[in-house]
């Protein structure tokens, strides 16, 4: 039996209540449910509250989607909504995470404050992220400068740039579009310069695996390119079972029919640096991010693990 409403779970802030949009948006096109049948509920999750420590020192990558999972799994809202890099690898129990609009933009962006690229910011300039693969990579392309901790939503991190607390911040080019704020960008960096966070712009719905309507429904939306690049590059992520605090990038494109994967492991600190690119058949979109998984695992010796 077909509900008569549908409830969207998203984290409350304005970029995730956005992707949430997204996700209505493509729903109301590709069903005959109208705009009052299609709900968004915000839900707060532990990554929201905790804002001043790094996710890996307070549970993972799991803290911006667990309390959204239990509210799915216990059927208080039917869809979840997240962004797919901050999703885990390994998949909750009961649930489904296959389905994911086309893929915006993936690329890493920097925001300085006296509007200098990289290159050009001053030695010992405080670049903010909170991400160890960021800060392993921007120190790959300029070794003088410092890195700190920064959290919270794009706004707030915009708003401590300007006061001061650091001379530049990266971010990803998918949030900033999303929320129209391109005039703050100083650098877009390429792909191949700094490889993005795994699923880096792409919106994941996820739905009970027993939801046979709702399943249906999200199969209407499921962008196949994408489909095929989140599967490769999450699966490099299951075999070398990271996390929060593994400093790894992977990213996967698809041209004349073929799929073109990328990724980098760096070790603990920082100071190893592991690189793997294949290209494959799109059909076997599913076994190119095993492969390459597993060559980054084997060359890095268990290094990239505490």
């Amino acid at each position: 039996m077909k509900k008569e409403k549908i409830i969207i779970g998203s984290r409350g802030s304005k970029l995730a209540l956005n992707y949430a949009q997204n996700i209505k948006n493509k729903i109301l096109e590709n069903s005959d449910l109208s705009f009052d049948q299609v709900l968004i509920k915000k839900i707060v999750t532990k990554g929201d509250q905790v804002q001043d420590k790094r996710l890996s020192d307070v549970g993972g990558k799991g803290l911006f989607s667990k309390n959204i999972e239990k509210e799915l799994l216990d059927g208080s809202i039917d869809i979840a909504v997240h962004a797919l890099k901050d999703m885990p690898a390994k998949e909750t129990k009961g649930l489904l995470s296959n389905f994911f609009l086309k893929r915006n933009d993936p690329r890493e962006i920097l925001i300085s404050r006296e509007n200098k690229n990289l290159q050009d910011l001053k030695s010992k300039s405080i670049i903010g992220t909170s991400s160890f693969r960021r800060e392993f990579q921007i120190k790959k392309l300029k070794k003088n400068v410092s890195c700190k901790l920064i959290r919270g939503n794009v706004d707030s991190r915009l708003r401590k740039l300007k006061e001061g607390f650091y001379d530049a911040i990266i971010l990803s080019l998918a949030g900033i579009k999303s929320l129209n704020l391109e005039e703050e960008v100083t650098q877009i960096f390429l792909t191949n310069e700094i490889i993005p966070s795994v699923g880096q712009g792409i919106i994941c719905a996820q739905c009970k695996e027993n939801d046979p309507n709702i399943i249906k429904l999200l199969n209407k939306i499921n962008d196949p390119d994408t489909f095929k690049c989140a599967i490769a590059e999450r699966n490099v992520l299951k075999i070398l079972e990271g996390d929060c605090d593994t400093a790894v990038g992977a990213h996967a494109k698809i041209s004349n029919n073929r799929i073109i994967l990328e990724a980098e492991l760096f070790s603990l600190d920082g100071s190893q640096r592991f690189y793997e690119k294949k290209d494959k058949e799109v059909k076997e979109f599913d076994k190119i991010g095993l492969e390459i998984g597993k060559n980054l695992k084997d060359k890095s010796k268990g290094s990239y693990k505490k």
